[in-house]
């Protein structure tokens, strides 16, 4: 993560930027990335998740249909080691792709590997190919995608066996009516 905001979004310091944060609580083992962004005082930090917490601002009601956050209006979504968790990622890509405004940027970091780790279960593991294909299905520009995959002296013993795959991808569109219509169908065939 701190990779990204070094690239990405320290030459926009001086701007005011709407960052959220996708399964952000605060658990033990995992921390927060929240004081990484804290240290540039025009950006505004919001943890979202599906449960109160530590460092969650908002609770979603449903991991796939964000209704509380409007559409347009967040400059930069961040995931770290929350997309394995997510039984039907590809819907919560289609929010991200929604609520990010025209120009905006993510940044999803996920396990390529690694033992099941249940919270409260543990379904996928990402490549680069993956992610860049995730990215154009929500209609978003892949700018990069990669993964660790060779073991890190940077990372101890017990967290290198994840080997993340990160994305880094931009919207450059507004929503149109296709796209609305197309979330709409999803709903749809959730519910039926």
């Amino acid at each position: 993560m701190r990779a990204f905001i070094d690239k990405y979004l320290a030459p926009k310091k001086n701007e005011s930027l709407l960052i959220m944060d996708i399964g952000s609580q605060e658990v033990h083992v995992n921390g927060s990335y929240k004081p990484l962004f804290q240290e540039y005082t025009n950006w505004t930090y919001r943890g979202v998740d599906m449960v109160a917490g530590n460092n969650v601002d908002i609770v979603l009601n449903d991991i796939y249909d964000w209704s509380q956050i409007p559409s347009n209006s967040v400059d930069v979504i961040i995931s770290g080691q929350a997309f394995e968790h997510i039984e039907y990622f590809w819907l919560s890509m289609m929010e991200i792709a929604r609520v990010l405004k025209p120009g905006g940027i993510c940044c999803i970091i996920a396990p390529s590997s690694g033992y099941e780790h249940r919270y409260p279960v543990d379904c996928w593991r990402f490549y680069p190919d993956g992610f860049r294909a995730l990215a154009k299905s929500a209609h978003l520009s892949p700018v990069e995608a990669y993964t660790q995959w060779e073991d890190s002296d940077a990372y101890d013993e017990g967290t290198n066996c994840w080997h993340d795959s990160v994305l880094i991808a931009r919207k450059d569109r507004s929503f149109g009516l296709r796209d609305t219509l197309r979330r709409f169908l999803i709903q749809l065939s959730r519910k039926l």
